[in-house]
């Protein structure tokens, strides 16, 4: 019962530290994710500065589309629309809704 235990030699480094968790690849994976995002963000808001100052620019330059009168589609007689039916350069159906 007197045994001798054989002392046990350690066969790793043994600095008395312990076990210390060490940064894990997913931890340093999220962090780079946020970095960029945050990089994102930051070019996203720039941008919509830049945008805001050309949008407001335009508007006070008035070179906007308000005011532009769109051209209106030329009214024929009734020869010249018949003319132009026998042609088929006119669609009666579309005119009158039915065929689009």
């Amino acid at each position: 019962m007197d045994e001798e235990k054989p002392e046990e030699k350690p066969t790793a480094e043994d600095t008395g530290e312990g076990d210390k968790p060490t940064s894990t690849p997913v931890i340093e994976q999220a962090n780079e994710a946020a970095e960029r995002m945050e990089r994102a963000n930051k070019q996203m808001e720039e941008n919509l500065t830049r945008q805001e100052q050309i949008i407001a620019s335009n508007r006070l330059g008035g070179t906007t589309d308000a005011g532009l009168i769109a051209e209106s589609p030329k009214i024929l007689t009734d020869t010249e629309y018949a003319e132009a039916l026998e042609r088929g350069e006119v669609n009666s159906l579309k005119e009158d809704g039915i065929f689009k």
